[in-house]
Order: structure tokens, then sequence, then C-alpha cells
């Protein structure tokens, strides 16, 4: 039996889901503020109690590697490697806004005549994390940082219906807004990454375990507080 732990941990939303032979079987999630280091974990072990299986019984570990929040994807990539190294298991990663072009097309979202997919993922003020997609999942575009103005992906929206979709889609709306432009505020999930993990088991694209690093497209940055202790 085919069998992944899928890890979702690269925004507000906690998820995890076991899929089994291309079929999700069990998941969890939590939006709760700063979860995800104390469940993702214990999600992962309820769910494969209630499966009757321990790691060792699974195929890989497949996490989203990112582009998100710099402590999700820590938390999402060491439970990933921890699980890989406890139960000789390989290692599979798939990137964030793939994740949500998945979860666009799974869950049946696209407006009428959509032509492409923009996910985009919250980097505070106007800043998105994003990409261009076309409606049936092809990548067009690297990722990368967009100050998100008037001008921007003008030509998409002239073209023919666009779905903005992501954490990073709402603030967007009005700045983007036209007849062709339609927004789904929403995080990524662990159930949607069903297709791009089976797709990366299938064609054996792992991970090195011990070296592998999230996707953060930017440097984290570390700043002193402030605020007086005395």
């Amino acid at each position: 039996m085919e069998r992944i732990i899928l890890l979702e941990t690269s925004t507000a939303l906690c998820s995890a889901a076991i899929a089994e032979d291309g079929q999700i079987v069990a998941y969890r999630e939590s939006t709760g503020p700063r979860s995800h280091a104390s469940l993702t974990a214990v999600y992962v072990k309820e769910m494969l109690d209630s499966r009757q299986c321990t790691a060792k019984d699974c195929s890989a570990v497949c996490v989203s590697m990112g582009p998100g929040s710099y402590t999700g994807l820590r938390v999402g990539v060491s439970t990933a490697k921890g699980l890989c190294f406890g139960a000789g298991i390989p290692l599979l990663a798939v990137g964030t806004l793939e994740v949500l072009v998945a979860q666009a097309i799974l869950e049946g979202l696209l407006p009428d005549g959509c032509r492409h997919i923009v996910p985009m993922i919250d980097a505070r003020r106007m800043e998105v994390y994003t990409a261009v997609f076309t409606a049936e999942g092809k990548r067009l575009t690297e990722t990368s940082p967009l100050v998100v103005s008037e001008e921007s992906f003008r030509e998409l929206r002239e073209e023919g219906p666009v779905l903005f979709i992501g954490d990073g889609a709402g603030k967007c709306a009005e700045i983007l807004a036209s007849g062709n432009s339609h927004f789904i505020q929403c995080c990524p999930k662990a159930s949607s990454m069903l297709i791009p993990a089976t797709t990366e088991y299938k064609e054996k694209r792992f991970k090195d375990v011990a070296y592998f690093e999230p996707f953060y497209l930017k440097e984290f940055v570390a700043t002193s507080s402030k605020k007086k202790l005395f």
C-alpha cells in the first residue's frame, strides 16, 4: 500500500493528513494561534493510531516547503525530518503555491472560463509571494515576492477570468478589482497536497533528509525588541 503522511504548516492553518493509494483517509487541522509546534506531531500520531499503523508502515512523508511563515515552515520540516529519520522512510516536498493551485482545482473553486490561477501567500503590507499558473495547474512563472499595485497582472486580467487564491488574496481584492478578477481568501491545506505529493512519490523525487531546507524566498531577519526591560 502507498501511504504518505502530508504536512502543511506554511501559514496560519496547521494541518496534517494521511493518503492511502491516492485517497485522503485521515485529516486534522487547527487555526489556533501558535499551534503548529504543539499540534503537528500530535496530529500525526492521532491519525496513525486511527489507521492502526506507525510511521514505519508509511511510504514517505511530504511537507509543504514554502514560501510562507518562517516559524511554520521550520516546524513542518523539522517534524517531517524526524518522522523520516525515525522510520527510515523518504522525504518529499511540494511548494506552497502548488498546494493552493491543487486546492483550487480539487475543490472546484475556478470561476467559469478561468484562464489563470494566481496563488498568493501573504508577506505583510501589500507584498505577496506569488506565481502564475494555467487553469490546468501548469506553472508559467517562477515564485517571487511582489508588491501589488493596480498594474499587477493587468494583462492576465484583460485576457479573461483569473482566480487569486491564498491568505494574501483578500487584501489585494480592492486594488486588483475588475470584471475578470475573482478572489478566495484561504490557507493551503494538507489534504490538497494529495496530487502533487503522489506525483513526487511516483517520480521518486526524494529530498536529502539531512540537508533539506524550506523555501523561505526571503532571508529571515531577527530584530531586537525596542521595549525596555527595566
